[in-house]
C-alpha cells in the first residue's frame, strides 16, 4: 500500500441504499444535495462521492440533467473533488448507470468490480412507515435483485470514461473482487496508483468483523504493493470502528448518509457534516492529517477540478 501521509476522507453525501422514509435528513432535491456536498467539504472531506434523486419523492435517478442540477453548485462553492457513481441503483441497466460520469466526465467516478447480490430487504424490520409509493417493493424486491458488473461491463466502462481521464474509486466488496481489479490493472486498463475502497457490512458482500477488514488489506497489499491507496467504508453502526482501523493502518475513510444514518447510537446524523467533523476529530486527536482536496488530487494523480464536463 502506498504511504498516506495524509488521510483521504470521503463522504458519500446522498446514496441509493436508504430511502427518505428512513431519515428526515437524507438529502433528496438538488439544493439539498449541493449544500450536503459543500457542508461536507467545509468540514473536512476531500472528496465527495454523489448520487442523483428525484426531487419529488426521492427516487434514485441516472439523468445527467438531475447531476446538472447540483454539481455546478458544488464546483463553484468549493474546491472538493466530486466522485460520481456508476453504481447508481441496483435495479438500474449497466447503461443507464454509466451516463452521468461518461457524460459529466468527472475528475472520480465509483466503480463496483463485479456482480453481486446486494439485499436491502432486512431494513423493512426496521423501518414499517413510508412516505413514497416506491420505497417498500424497492426494498422488498431486493431479495431477488443481482446488481450487474461482468468483466465486459466493467471493460467498457473503465473504457469509456477511462478515455475521459476519469479515474475511479474501485469498490470491492468481498476478496474476489479485489482479484478482479488486479485482472483489470494487468490487462492495462486500470491504471496505478488505485484508489481501493473496501466495503464492510452490506448483505451480499464481506461482513464488518475486524479479522475482515484484515483479509481485505493483506490481500490488497499482496496483490498491489506500493500501486494503491486503500479506503474503507462500513456500513451501518461498523462505519465509524472500520473507518477508524483503516487510519490506524495507514489507510483512508469514507464516511456519509449513504452509508450509515447515524451519528452514534440511537442518534440520526443531521447532516453529513456531522459524520465527517467525527471522523475527522478522532483522525486528529491520533495525530493523523487530513487531506485536503488538492492533498487527494496529488496522491491520486487526478486530472484538476478545472477538466469535467460541468
Amino acid at each position: 500500500m502506498a504511504a498516506t501521509k495524509k488521510v483521504i476522507i470521503t463522504c458519500a453525501a446522498t446514496g441509493a441504499i436508504h430511502t427518505p422514509s428512513m431519515s428526515p435528513y437524507l438529502p433528496v432535491t438538488p439544493d439539498e444535495i449541493a449544500a450536503a456536498a459543500i457542508g461536507a467539504a467545509q468540514a473536512g472531506a476531500a472528496i465527495v462521492h454523489l448520487h442523483a434523486r428525484m426531487p419529488d419523492d426521492g427516487r434514485p435517478t441516472q439523468d445527467p440533467e438531475m447531476f446538472k442540477r447540483f454539481l455546478p453548485k458544488i464546483k463553484a462553492a468549493s474546491n472538493v473533488v466530486i466522485n460520481l457513481t456508476t453504481g447508481g441503483a441496483p435495479n438500474m441497466t449497466v447503461e443507464e448507470r454509466l451516463q452521468p460520469a461518461l457524460q459529466l466526465k468527472p475528475e472520480v467516478a465509483s466503480l463496483n468490480m463485479g456482480s453481486m447480490n446486494f439485499g436491502l430487504y432486512e431494513m423493512l424490520d426496521r423501518f414499517k412507515d413510508f412516505k413514497y409509493d416506491w420505497e417498500r417493493p424497492y426494498l422488498a424486491a431486493s431479495d431477488d435483485r443481482i446488481f450487474k458488473n461482468t468483466f465486459k461491463d466493467i471493460a467498457n466502462i473503465l473504457t469509456l470514461c477511462g478515455g475521459n481521464d476519469t479515474r475511479f474509486e474501485i469498490e470491492c466488496y468481498d476478496i474476489g473482487h479485489l482479484y478482479t481489479a488486479a485482472h483489470f490493472l494487468e490487462r492495462g486498463l486500470l491504471k496505478p496508483p488505485l484508489f481501493i475502497q473496501s466495503v464492510f457490512g452490506l448483505r451480499g458482500g464481506i461482513g464488518n468483523h475486524a479479522e475482515d477488514v484484515l483479509h481485505m488489506k493483506r490481500t490488497a497489499d499482496r496483490l498491489f504493493g506500493d500501486d494503491y491507496f486503500w479506503s474503507v467504508l462500513g456500513a451501518g453502526r461498523g462505519q465509524m470502528p472500520i473507518a477508524v482501523m483503516s487510519a490506524v493502518m495507514g489507510g483512508n475513510v469514507r464516511v456519509g448518509l449513504e452509508d450509515s444514518l447515524w451519528i452514534g447510537k440511537g442518534t440520526l446524523a443531521q447532516t453529513n457534516a456531522d459524520q465527517v467533523s467525527k471522523i475527522r476529530r478522532i483522525l486528529e486527536e491520533l495525530g493523523l492529517e487530513i487531506a485536503t482536496p488538492d492533498d487527494a488530487r496529488a496522491m491520486l494523480k487526478l486530472k484538476g477540478g478545472a477538466n469535467v464536463n460541468f
